[in-house]
């Protein structure tokens, strides 16, 4: 994207790939979770005003064929709200055609913000947030780094909702090794069921190279899934996970089989097309055609 300032590797959800990438701060304000290696070496801060002003003076006039603006880099509600609300106004001024603002956020910024700020940041435009759930197991979330306990994940997820956002949910297969799969296969379902998300987005555990994880993996300190294992963890998450509407997708590339469940239409469906791949019945995705 010529001409805006982006600093460093530049990650973004498969769903934002036709959206004005906007950078609003470098990095992510937690940074530690074991298995993540997107912002190793770049330390968090926040973006100067009058770059983020630039960049939205350059997108109002090079790139009004895109309809969507995502707030990057990893965290971008942990601004302070005024800057937020600056940052919006500015969009909806200078881009008026632009449908819809997104942000990853964790659930710290999350549970920063009052109700009546995000349903005012709602207002002014921000519709989605992507928020990483992980696991919904207690110690699973330790074990990664995570800081935050389930039931304030849950509390997070479904502060979100309640300010009228959409939201998408990012869980990940095989984070717990083999010993505690099924653990965290119920308790991650059972969390999706509380915080009932627009998308639920289940990913399969990659292991980066200079990660924490890739290190507990090198020193025989974390087992990894097998494909088989990773199934059936996904069909166990599956059957305890109860979300009223929305769509559970495991189609990432990461995933060995691509799954789009409109919930809860096509949920006993799913579970037994992961029945019939369990079974030596589906072909799976080859290990060299996984990736980011």
């Amino acid at each position: 994207m010529d001409g805006m300032h982006h600093e460093g590797f530049i990650i973004r959800p498969p769903s934002e790939a036709d959206s004005i990438l906007l950078q609003v701060t470098l990095g992510c304000s937690h940074n530690r979770c074991s298995f993540c290696g997107s912002y190793k070496g770049k330390p968090f801060a926040i973006k100067d005003d009058a770059l983020i002003e630039a960049d939205i003076e350059y997108a109002s006039k090079n790139l009004q064929f895109l309809k969507r603006v995502f707030l990057i880099d990893g965290d971008a509600l942990i601004l302070p709200m005024e800057k937020l609300v600056r940052i919006l106004s500015r969009i909806r001024e200078k881009m008026p055609w632009v449908q819809r603002v997104g942000s990853y956020a964790g659930a710290g910024a999350i549970l920063g913000k009052t109700d009546e700020e995000l349903a005012r940041l709602r207002e002014l435009g921000l519709g989605i947030i992507y928020f990483g759930l992980e696991s919904g197991d207690a110690q699973v979330l330790r074990e990664i780094g995570k800081q935050q306990s389930p039931e304030r994940m849950i509390e997070a997820g479904r502060k979100v909702r309640a300010a009228g956002m959409k939201l998408s949910t990012m869980v990940i297969l095989g984070l717990a090794g083999p010993k505690r799969s099924s653990e965290h296969a119920r308790a991650t379902g059972r969390a999706l069921s509380a915080i009932d998300p627009n998308y639920a987005g289940v990913l399969t555990l990659m292991i980066h190279p200079g990660t924490p994880l890739e290190q507990q993996v090198k020193g025989g300190r974390f087992e990894l899934l097998t494909p088989r294992e990773m199934l059936e963890e996904l069909r166990e998450m599956l059957v305890h996970t109860n979300m009223s509407r929305g769509i559970f997708i495991a189609n990432h590339a990461s995933n060995y089989l691509p799954l789009r469940v409109k919930m809860p239409a096509d949920k006993d469906k799913a579970v037994s097309m992961l029945d019939s791949a369990l079974r030596g019945e589906t072909a799976l995705k080859p290990e060299w055609m996984r990736g980011l």
